[in-house]
């Protein structure tokens, strides 16, 4: 008796006990449902906002430092003497430091350092400029290096480390950034096969660019070469090659820049009145001393001058030759060259464009002042086969920029596509 009412006890106990956890696994469930919003402050994980089908439903990208997963090193000093322009059996390795042209290829040495390295420029104006390196080659001592024998040396990894470096150059004095800075850095490392996948996008891409580029090139060297063909020689009157109906023209004539043009300058202007846009408010272009978009500086609402010559007078780029054509203004560091029966053309800029830098004083400043220019003496075809050349001249010029546009487009793609296969630099510095 006592033993089936002990256990009838128990139950209820039993069953009161279950009744008690049933509470509180409901009281929790609903302290767990409170809490989320919680969950959701927190930090999100790092997912690029595109990413390839096989990897929609793979796992957030791991942070980890860059000296983590890397070896950090540096390039060794390297005299350029021993370097040469071209590959060779006997020079077969890329040499590169910090120069910004040819994307850091200096030329090529007899021996090696790396290979299928990551590399970053340490010191000077690029500063945190970061490449993947495929291949056996040398680096100079402004180069920091990125070894791993695990396949995270890549051109994902490459342009993740490059989209957030410059953040981390030091700016004092002359720019720096160094091996124990570089392996600090905080970077998102998706697995090897994402970044693989990622690599193979940007490299089609880089190629791409890559024969873009060469096409510009190639635009450009042929219109050298035509040039060559279609001016006369130093001391000759006469070019190699000309139009038919210029056959028999005789020969060209030589005369001082300052008996065909009227040699002026431009006036002092505050770039915070010039626009970046073409407007109906600021519709004539401002040309400077500045070498991008050849002097375009951007737009203003007066003009000075209409269809003449420029050329730089000071600084570095003193002695370079443009026409202008339509309306435009030039600052003070501009002089103009002004005809108005015809002689101001891209024939006539591109002949003296050919021997004003023999005719810069490079004593302190660069400069070409007016009265040097007014006296250099180049041979002048007749106005009408000046127009001829200087329409051959503008058609390659068109081609040329067209081509050149085609390139700046692919750039933009490249960098649009990275922003949406990489999480966004700030999530990444807030790691």
């Amino acid at each position: 008796m006592s033993s089936k009412k002990v256990s009838r006890k128990d139950a209820k106990t039993q069953s009161r006990e279950e009744e008690s956890r049933s509470k509180k696994s409901k009281t929790l469930g609903v302290s767990a449902s409170l809490r989320e919003p919680e969950k959701q402050d927190s930090k999100p994980a790092l997912v690029p906002k595109l990413r390839f089908p096989e990897f929609r439903d793979s796992e957030a990208w791991e942070p980890k430092e860059v000296g983590d997963v890397f070896q950090v090193t540096r390039g060794d000093v390297l005299s350029m003497t021993l370097v040469r322009d071209e590959k060779t059996e006997a020079m077969p390795y890329p040499v590169y430091s910090s120069q910004t042209k040819n994307n850091g290829l200096s030329g090529y040495y007899s021996a090696f350092l790396f290979e299928n390295a990551i590399t970053w420029t340490t010191d000077g104006a690029n500063a945190g400029d970061v490449n993947f390196r495929p291949g056996k080659f040398y680096c100079t001592n402004v180069c920091g290096v990125l070894l791993n024998s695990k396949g995270f040396a890549n051109p994902c990894i490459a342009a993740l480390i490059n989209a957030v470096s410059r953040k981390y150059v030091s700016y004092v004095g002359n720019p720096k950034l160094m091996n124990g800075v570089m392996s600090k850095i905080p970077i998102p490392f998706p697995s090897i096969p994402e970044q693989q996948r990622i690599a193979e996008c940007l490299s089609s891409v880089d190629e791409l660019m890559a024969a873009q580029a060469r096409k510009v090139d190639a635009l450009k060297t042929h219109k050298k070469g035509l040039m060559q063909q279609l001016f006369p020689r130093e001391g000759e009157t006469q070019p190699r090659l000309r139009f038919p109906e210029f056959q028999n023209a005789g020969e060209w004539e030589v005369k001082a820049i300052g008996d065909v043009f009227r040699v002026t300058r431009g006036e002092v202007l505050s770039m915070t009145l010039v626009k970046d846009e073409a407007s109906i408010e600021a519709p004539y272009p401002v040309y400077s001393s500045q070498t991008k978009n050849k002097g375009l500086a951007g737009y203003y609402s007066e003009h000075l001058y209409e269809d003449a010559i420029t050329w730089t007078t000071d600084g570095a780029n003193a002695g370079d030759v443009n026409f202008r054509p339509g309306k435009f203004y030039c600052t003070n560091v501009c002089g103009v060259l002004i005809n108005t029966k015809g002689f101001a053309n891209a024939c006539v800029a591109a002949l003296l464009n050919s021997v004003t830098r023999s005719h810069v004083s490079y004593v302190g400043n660069p400069k070409l002042m007016n009265g040097v220019m007014a006296k250099i003496e180049i041979p002048f075809p007749s106005v009408p086969e000046q127009q001829r050349i200087a329409s051959c001249l503008s058609s390659l010029d068109a081609l040329i920029t067209a081509e050149t546009q085609k390139l700046e487009a692919l750039k933009t793609h490249k960098k649009g596509l990275m922003q949406q296969l990489f999480p966004s630099p700030e999530e990444v510095t807030d790691l």
